[in-house]
């Protein structure tokens, strides 16, 4: 078993091995397949997928090989399917960044009380960016370990060191990563963007690193030559929120010029961008400020004081509206939870420091970026500008605090509360559509070496029968028979996180077996041309958890045109909920959805009490004719019960 790179341990640390993802067996995802899609799908259709996975199953056959070859590429990789998932999750798709990939946390509301006071929380944030980088740099965190279901388990610090060194570049078919080595030279600057502009901020200047007084003084200088028209170059960060295609396009025409292609260069090469807003105009709300961190509101606001393929961009607005917009390829919300908690931590519990490390006067003006215009660029401008409008219009967003009950009340059933949320989600969107569809949520397997996602199919046919027996359909069940389905839909619920987080899920796996089709130049295998398995990889339904311990949280956009994006975050008392879809789907509405999961989670818990009553009222007469307590219900054979993930 390889030693994660980078992690050899200075100190003890983080000297630990980590093992390979593993290749599940072929038949074993098989079955999970069929099992997944059965219910989701028409009868015929189901016998139709069924054919055709047992022929790619047959011993000898097709998926045999492939299995085989995947085994083979396990054997020369660290991570077999590391590369085949960046590529098929990120670096390949074509959807602007903005809203479709780009996730954001959004921090708690600043009370500025002017201009220089939001300067002054700039500075002191990117003096707590360059003290956590130096920590990562210095491999100083203290290594993760997994919480929730098989907690203690050591997990891969890699996502970290890729917080602040890479940089997304669009291509015409496919973006590339480009990943700085730690502590290079070229690295010693972050961006700063100011009314569409944007500055080259240098963290190093005479030999000596810049102190907090010194960042202020910097973006104070800034914030004065954004003002001035007689310099001010073209909104060219509209670009960025463009389509992959269009933005790889309009690069190739920008760097035909020297002055565009070194501008270019500083910006890919930076730590973060570090954007200034203004006041954006909008009240303060959690959504509003949820959807100015998403796209900025347009290029009539902030949308074009942004540079989306930078990983971490922090937003700090005027008005008191702050927190990041990441491009997701380098690292998982996890990740980015944790670094922004340091932050928020750093923030208030680390005063100020305004010493200097260079005098006033010898601190230069900050450098800003200069492009050359012609026509063509002028064109492509407006036409990003129009498309980023578009999007921004469309989405359909609503961040909701659900305060009847939060994971205290969950925990207390014996239940996950991460499988309870899950099963709720179900309820609220078989209410909403009277059917079930293809559910996404992202399952850590940090567990391996460069462990990314896998999915956790959300969408059983347990959770099927649940919200079935919740609805009119199935109305005369009894409120046991209802609370036994319950435990049904949880207990499979959590077996199947289980599999996800210890490398045996399904979707990783079959991405394996077709990308190693294509490698081989094989004619795509029928169960990947499957109408089932098109439409079961289009995840209507794409959910995620992002706990946080500091008041903040994560938001982030559908996948697909007719579906919702659901973030959630569990506290003790509480459980928030981010909400996306389209405005242009007419099966849509972020508003219908949040009032369906509130009607089915206050529904739930009356059924757990109901079922509290029941089960004490047995204990006091002795009875045996009620259900077992849900502890025993929920709890996977041979495995110890967590609360959440």
């Amino acid at each position: 078993m390889p030693i994660l790179e980078g992690q050899r341990p200075k100190g003890r640390r983080e000297s630990y091995v980590l093992p390979k993802v593993p290749v599940p067996p072929l038949k074993e995802t098989l079955d999970k397949y069929l099992t997944s899609i059965k219910h989701l799908v028409e009868e015929e259709q189901y016998q139709k997928t069924k054919a055709i996975v047992e022929k790619f199953g047959e011993p000898g056959g097709t998926g045999d090989l492939l299995q085989k070859k995947l085994l083979e590429r396990s054997e020369k990789t660290y991570n077999w399917v590391y590369d085949y998932w960046l590529e098929d999750m990120y670096l390949n798709q074509r959807l602007a960044l903005p809203v479709n990939s780009n996730p954001a946390m959004v921090f708690p509301k600043q009370n500025f009380r002017d201009r220089k006071d939001s300067l002054r929380f700039a500075a002191h944030l990117i003096t707590g960016v360059l003290e956590y980088k130096e920590r990562i740099d210095s491999r100083a965190l203290p290594v993760d370990f997994a919480r929730g279901q098989l907690a203690g388990t050591p997990l891969c610090m890699k996502q970290y060191y890729r917080l602040f060194n890479t940089y997304r570049r669009p291509g015409l078919k496919q973006d590339t990563l480009i990943i700085h080595q730690p502590g290079s030279l070229e690295q010693g600057h972050i961006i700063v963007a100011c009314q569409n502009q944007f500055f080259v901020l240098d963290l190093v200047l005479k030999g000596k690193k810049l102190k907090e007084m010194d960042i202020l003084t910097q973006l104070e200088k800034i914030v004065k030559m954004a003002e001035n028209k007689e310099e001010r170059q073209p909104p060219i960060g509209l670009l960025t929120s463009d389509g992959r295609t269009e933005w790889a396009q309009a690069r190739d025409v920008l760097i035909k010029d020297s002055v565009n292609s070194e501008s270019l260069a500083v910006i890919e090469a930076c730590l973060c961008v570090v954007c200034l807003d203004g006041p954006s105009g909008m009240e303060c709300g959690d959504t509003s400020r949820a959807l100015l961190m998403l796209h900025g509101g347009g290029y009539e606001k902030m949308g074009a004081n942004r540079w989306y393929d930078k990983p971490m961009q922090f937003v700090v607005g005027e008005d008191g509206v702050c927190g990041t917009v990441c491009e997701h390829s380098p690292f998982e919300g996890i990740v980015l939870v944790a670094c922004t908690e340091y932050l928020m931590k750093f923030m208030t519990g680390s005063p100020s420091k305004m010493g200097r490390a260079i005098s006033v006067s010898e601190l230069p003006a900050p450098r800003r970026l200069l492009w050359k215009m012609s026509p063509k660029i002028e064109g492509l401008l407006k036409a990003s500008a129009e498309r980023l409008q578009r999007l921004v219009r469309d989405l359909d967003m609503d961040v909701h605090k659900f305060e009847a009950y939060g994971k205290e009340f969950i925990k207390k059933q014996k239940m996950s509360p991460d499988a309870y949320i899950q099963i709720a989600l179900q309820l609220a969107f078989y209410r909403c559509n009277g059917r079930l569809v293809s559910t996404y949520e992202s399952a850590s397997i940090r567990r391996f070496h460069e462990g990314r996602v896998d999915n956790i199919r959300s969408a059983t046919p347990e959770a099927l029968a649940f919200v079935k027996a919740m609805t009119d359909e199935e109305a005369s069940l009894s409120d046991s028979e209802k609370m036994k389905r319950l435990c049904d839909a949880i207990n499979v619920q959590t077996n199947y996180t289980i599999a996800a987080i210890t490398g045996l899920g399904i979707d990783n796996h079959l991405l394996g077996l077709r990308e190693i089709s294509r490698e081989l130049s094989m004619e795509m295998p029928e169960i990947f041309t499957d109408k089932t398995y098109v439409a079961s990889n289009q995840f209507i339904l794409s959910t995620s958890q992002v706990p946080t311990t500091v008041e903040m949280f994560c938001c982030y956009g559908p996948v697909v045109p007719n579906g919702y994006g659901c973030c959630y975050n569990p506290q003790s008392e509480h459980l928030l909920f981010s909400v996306t879809s389209f405005h242009g789907s007419t099966e849509t509405s972020s508003a219908v959805f949040i009032r369906a999961l509130d009607e089915g989670l206050l529904e739930m818990r009356e059924l757990c009490k109901k079922a509290n009553k029941s089960h004490a009222a047995a204990a006091a007469t002795g009875s045996n004719t009620v259900e077992p307590s849900r502890g025993s219900e929920v709890k996977p054979p041979g495995t110890p019960q967590k609360a959440g993930k």
